[in-house]
C-alpha cells in the first residue's frame, strides 16, 4: 500500500504536479489563442460592448493569469514569496470558477426576462458562492531549495464546501434553464432553443464531473499535493465550456427557415437572427424577422398573406403589410434582456 505522506512519495507527487500543470497551461493557452478573434472583435469595434461581456473577460483572464502564476511558482529558480504567489493563484483560480457560473446565470436570468423571483434568488446564491471563494488563504506553500515552491498544506473543509456549492449552483441554473426551454415554451423548438439546451447541458456535465473529481481528492486528503491537484482542471474545464457557450451564443446565426408546428394551419418562418439578441445577452439588433401565415380553403384555393418586418436600425423597425404600405414602429432594446422567448403568436 502506498504511503502518501512519505518523503519519496511526496517527491513523486511533486513531479507529477509539475508536469500536469504544464500540460494544463498549454491546453488553456491554446484555447485563448485560438479564440482570441472574439476578443479582437470587441477591441476593433466590430462587436458592441455590453455589461455581460465584463464577466466573460474576467472569467477568461482571471484564469489566464492564474496559469501564469502557477508556471512562475513551478519554474522559478530564484527564491520568491511562495505563500503570496499561491494565495494569488488560489483566489484568482477560484474566482474563475465563480465567474463561469455567473456567465451561465446571466443568460438564465435573461431567459426569464429578469423576473425578480428568479433574479433575486440567483444573486443570493452567487453572493453565497463568493463568500466561500473569498475565504482567504486556503493553500499553504513554502520555498524549498532545489525544488522551488511546494504546496505544504490546504484547508480541505472550505475547498470541499466551495466545490460542492459550485455543483449545486450549476444544477440549479441548469434546472431553471431547462424548465424555461422545455416546459415553459409550448410548440416547436427553434435552433436557438436547441443551442441553449445543448450548451447548458454540456456545461453542467463537464463542470459537474470536474468539480466532483476535485471534491473526491480533497476529501480523501492523501497529502498536501494530491488534495489540490485537480482544483486547476476543475477551473479550466468550467471556464472553457462556459466561455465557449458565450461565444457560440454570440455568434449564433440561423442557417435557414424554422417551422413551428401548432394545432392550427399556420406556421412561423424566422429569418437569420444573429447572436443572443432574442434573450438579451449582447444587445445586437435582430437583423430580420418574417411571419408568414398560410390559410387553406378547400373551396377557393390557397390565399397567402404576408407581413414582413425588417430592422432599419437598432431601435427602429419598418413594417410592410401585404398591400405594400409602410409604417414605422419602435421596438424594445433587447440588450437588457427585455425580450423573452415565447410561443409564436399567430
Amino acid at each position: 500500500m502506498v504511503d502518501w505522506n512519505s518523503p519519496a512519495e511526496f517527491v513523486v507527487d511533486s513531479i507529477v504536479f509539475l508536469k500536469f500543470m504544464h500540460a494544463l497551461s498549454g491546453l488553456y493557452f491554446w484555447e485563448v489563442v485560438t479564440s482570441f478573434d472574439f476578443e479582437w472583435a470587441f477591441f476593433t469595434g466590430k462587436k458592441r460592448f455590453h455589461y455581460p461581456a465584463v464577466f466573460y473577460f474576467l472569467n477568461r483572464y482571471c484564469l489566464f493569469f492564474t496559469m501564469v502564476g502557477i508556471l512562475i511558482a513551478l519554474d522559478t529558480t530564484t527564491e520568491i514569496d511562495c505563500q503570496a504567489l499561491y494565495t494569488f493563484n488560489q483566489i484568482m483560480g477560484q474566482a474563475s470558477s465563480g465567474l463561469a457560473s455567473i456567465n451561465l446565470s446571466i443568460r438564465t436570468m435573461a431567459l426569464w426576462s429578469h423576473n425578480r423571483y428568479i433574479v433575486i434568488p440567483i444573486i443570493a446564491i452567487i453572493l453565497g458562492h463568493w463568500s466561500l471563494i473569498l475565504q482567504g488563504v486556503l493553500v499553504e506553500a513554502s520555498w524549498a531549495d532545489g525544488s522551488g515552491c511546494l504546496v505544504t498544506g490546504s484547508n480541505n473543509t472550505i475547498l470541499a464546501a466551495t466545490f460542492i456549492y459550485s455543483m449545486c449552483f450549476d444544477l440549479i441554473i441548469l434546472l431553471l434553464s431547462m424548465y424555461k426551454l422545455v416546459i415553459g415554451i409550448k410548440g416547436g423548438r427553434s435552433q436557438l432553443m436547441g443551442l441553449l439546451f445543448k450548451d447548458g447541458l454540456v456545461y453542467f456535465v463537464i463542470a459537474f464531473l470536474a468539480n466532483l473529481l476535485a471534491t473526491v481528492f480533497i476529501t480523501l486528503n492523501l497529502n498536501a499535493i494530491m488534495s489540490v491537484i485537480f482544483n486547476v482542471p476543475a477551473a479550466i474545464f468550467s471556464t472553457i465550456v462556459a466561455c465557449r457557450a458565450v461565444r457560440r451564443l454570440t455568434n449564433f446565426s440561423q442557417k435557414g427557415p424554422e417551422v413551428f408546428s401548432s394545432t392550427s394551419h399556420s406556421f412561423r418562418v424566422a429569418g437569420p437572427a444573429t447572436s443572443m439578441d432574442i434573450i438579451g445577452i449582447t444587445g445586437n439588433p435582430v437583423s430580420e424577422r418574417r411571419t408568414t401565415k398560410y390559410k387553406s380553403e378547400l373551396s377557393t384555393g390557397v390565399h397567402v398573406q404576408m407581413q414582413t418586418f425588417a430592422v432599419a436600425d437598432e431601435d427602429h423597425m419598418s413594417y410592410c403589410n401585404a398591400e405594400g404600405n409602410t409604417q414605422d414602429m419602435n421596438i424594445q432594446d433587447p440588450e437588457m434582456g427585455d425580450v423573452e422567448i415565447k410561443q409564436p403568436l399567430y
